[in-house]
């Protein structure tokens, strides 16, 4: 494996040690070291010297950052080395790049000699393009069309970015407050295939995606994202500088993240802009058989039921087929890079990028449907909704991203994951088997072998053998460039890893409740049941409010909130209501405020103190039956002999469960209880298997016990107050 080779001792020497390094660091910032930072550190900095991977869990409160920063700066700073960062979210994002790492910059500056460097890089498209915004956009957004309103507000939009060019530092969109649609941010910026490159765009010298990667190249940490990570190992474009080192923060997301920017996009109108965009620049009857193929994929669609795509209809197959040949065809006449100026270079480009992008998504969609399920790479649905102006669209995704990540990340460089939520069913095996790693040979702390479920065979991958269309023009295009390029792993050889948990500094057994409310019905098809919505509102009445409601679907967070503030004396917002941000604000400064809302909530909330003393979670989050991608991997799997339901749906349940929960506690004071009104953890099979990937709660199915307990919990608060 090529990672990181062990320092010379009289090099690591130079320096303070890593826990010598910690202390001063948790001294500048106010904070208290804690058993498990400390023992995170030694991991991380261990890793390091061994070049062995690590999955650390760490939960909320334990100081997770400064454990994996520290020891990622010191190697940086003494191998002048850069390592990248890499989180799911802006929230984390923002939290390391304005607050964190300025703050341990300074703190280490006389240990290190030094002030340590760091920047954050996104994707081009995050970034205004100053050409783009000269010369314009190549055509009329289709969306817009039709619809004055939309052209209107787009007007004042684009206008609005203009004025904020000229004042951006950056010109990094998360900078812009309020923000934009996406119709108008795409108006003004450009993906990567659609850049003129440095050495050919005439304002190169002040384009802002290159200060940032300039940036970045002088950094010691560079704070990224999953999304660009992934394309950078798909596309081998080496946007990131060199680096031997990667933290995953925010690991458990990384499967989701890398699929979502692994998945491609295919619809009528992206083929038509596709032919308008090279019209002018090749011959027009070429142009024109890419606009009628268009025509075609749009008569198809119009007349194709939504949904997953187990097999490739005859009407598809030609007229993705079409759209293929035609699109080959124009790729041809635009014939390779010439030298021209500089608004000639822009259409030519911009013309090749979509018509790259429509020609490989097409490929890719007619190679997709392998007659063995269990040779398939791919998932293919189709999205519409009549009572919307966007037209059908295709879409293709992986069903494992585990080939390509342990080839591009686990085999190129040493790598530290890390989350509050990693060992499911209590075991790193799980979600190691969708990483590309091989099960644990010897368990850390917390990765034992587990029981029921997680002894799995990937993430719906197989092991299968590359297979391309022989009709297509460019034999297997559409394989470059996406995860299905990189075999899933097919043995149990492979990087060599640790898994350690190291705890949480939260006292869950004295300070939470884990209510099993195994007496109700198990949830059904028609909404919350009037014995759920009973036992609800008891359980708001005896918190005195405090309450937050993760709900499975808006449809019944919203049956809630209708059916609570009738029988309830205390306030009920309800997500949809305003933004969530702000619902979220007023919830904190309202300690008897409830909040139902679902999926955002579940791993967006952070509110410590007596606001959140209830979180009621009303049916165990497994994903929808009609989830194209997540059926998928169930049924590849079963289609290979193994436990499907397991592997992904209870998976799936575990992490979003664990993070729903873990908004209880969020410091070190917070008490209170997590009531589960779906019997099924209390009495099916698998419901340990989900519990085991909880905080270590104090269980009870006793109804009056909870209720006297969040009773307690409201006195104590109201004296407080």
């Amino acid at each position: 494996m090529a990672a990181l080779s062990p320092a010379p001792e009289s090099a690591r020497t130079r320096l303070p040690s890593v826990r010598e390094l910690l202390h001063t660091a948790v001294e500048a910032v106010g904070g208290t070291e804690r058993e498990g930072q400390v023992r995170m550190a030694d991991a991380v900095d261990t890793a390091i010297r061994t070049g062995e991977h690590l999955a650390v869990q760490a939960g909320t409160g334990t100081g997770k950052s400064l454990a994996y920063l520290v020891p990622a700066i010191r190697h940086a700073v003494d191998r002048d080395a850069t390592v990248v960062v890499s989180t799911a979210t802006i929230a984390l994002q923002r939290q390391l790049v304005d607050r964190d790492l300025p703050r341990l910059a300074k703190a280490l500056k006389s240990e290190l000699g030094r002030e340590p460097r760091f920047a954050i890089l996104k994707g081009r498209r995050n970034y205004l393009c100053l050409h783009r915004l000269d010369t314009g956009a190549p055509d009329d957004p289709d969306d817009a069309l039709f619809d004055q309103f939309a052209v209107s507000r787009l007007g004042k939009e684009v206008a609005r970015l203009h004025e904020w060019a000229g004042e951006t530092v950056t010109g990094d969109r998360d900078d812009l407050v309020p923000g934009v649609t996406e119709l108008a941010w795409r108006q003004v910026s450009v993906t990567a295939k659609e850049c003129l490159g440095a050495a050919r765009c005439p304002v190169a010298s002040d384009c802002f995606a290159e200060h940032a990667r300039a940036e970045a190249g002088k950094a010691d940490v560079v704070v990224t994202n999953h999304a660009l990570l992934a394309i950078d190992a798909m596309q081998g474009r080496h946007i990131m500088p060199e680096h031997d080192l990667v933290v995953i923060d925010e690991a458990h997301d990384l499967v989701d993240r890398v699929t979502s920017a692994a998945t491609a996009e295919l619809t009528s109108s992206m083929v038509a802009t596709a032919a308008r965009r090279c019209g002018k620049l090749i011959d027009a009857e070429v142009a024109d058989r890419l606009m009628e193929a268009s025509d075609g994929l749009a008569l198809v669609l119009d007349d194709a039921p939504a949904g997953r795509l187990d097999a490739l209809p005859g009407s598809l197959g030609g007229a993705l087929t079409a759209v293929r040949d035609a699109a080959h065809g124009c790729i041809t006449g635009l014939g390779p890079e010439r030298k021209e100026d500089a608004d000639d270079a822009t259409s030519r480009k911009l013309a090749r990028a979509l018509l790259d992008e429509v020609h490989d998504t097409a490929v890719r969609l007619l190679t997709a449907f392998e007659p063995e399920l269990a040779q398939r790479r791919d998932v293919v649905w189709l999205t519409s909704n009549p009572e919307s102006s966007r037209p059908p669209s295709l879409h293709v995704a992986p069903l494992s991203v585990s080939g390509l990540l342990r080839e591009t990340l686990f085999e190129s460089r040493t790598t530290v994951l890390t989350s509050a939520t990693l060992a499911l069913g209590g075991s790193f095996d799980t979600l190691a088997r969708q990483w590309g790693l091989p099960p644990s040979a010897a368990a850390g702390d917390g990765s034992a072998a587990s029981g029921d479920g997680s002894a799995v065979a990937g993430d719906g991958s197989a092991a299968t053998t590359e297979s391309a269309a022989a009709s297509s023009p460019t034999d297997g295009a559409a394989r470059n460039g996406t995860a299905t390029e990189k075999a899933p792993p097919s043995d149990d050889s492979g990087p060599t890893w640790t898994g350690l948990d190291v705890g949480s500094p939260f006292d869950h057994t004295r300070n939470g409740i884990l209510y099993l409310a195994r007496h109700l019905p198990p949830p059904g098809r028609d909404g919350l049941t009037e014995s759920l919505l009973t036992e609800l509102a008891e359980l708001i009445t005896a918190a005195g409010g405090r309450t937050l409601g993760l709900f499975s679907s808006m449809r019944a967070a919203k049956q809630a909130t209708e059916a609570l503030r009738e029988r309830v004396e205390h306030p009920i917002l309800c997500q949809g209501d305003d933004s969530t941000g702000l619902l979220v604000r007023r919830f904190a400064e309202d300690e008897r405020t409830c909040l139902f809302g679902t999926l955002s909530l579940w791993q967006g909330v952070d509110v410590p103190g007596p606001s959140l003393q209830l979180v009621v979670v009303d049916r165990i989050p497994f994903p929808r039956p009609d989830d194209p991608v997540q059926s998928a991997r169930q049924r590849a799997i079963e289609a290979r002999g193994g436990n499907g339901f397991m592997t992904v749906a209870a998976t799936h349940a575990a992490l979003l469960l664990a993070q729903g929960v873990g908004r209880l506690h969020r410091t070190m004071d917070d008490k209170g209880v997590v009531a589960v009104l779906d019997s099924r953890l209390a009495k099916a099979r698998y419901g340990g298997f989900l519990r085991a990937s909880l905080p270590p709660f104090w269980p009870t199915h006793d109804a009056e016990v909870v209720r006297a307990a969040l009773r307690r919990l409201d006195t104590a608060a109201n004296g407080h107050s």
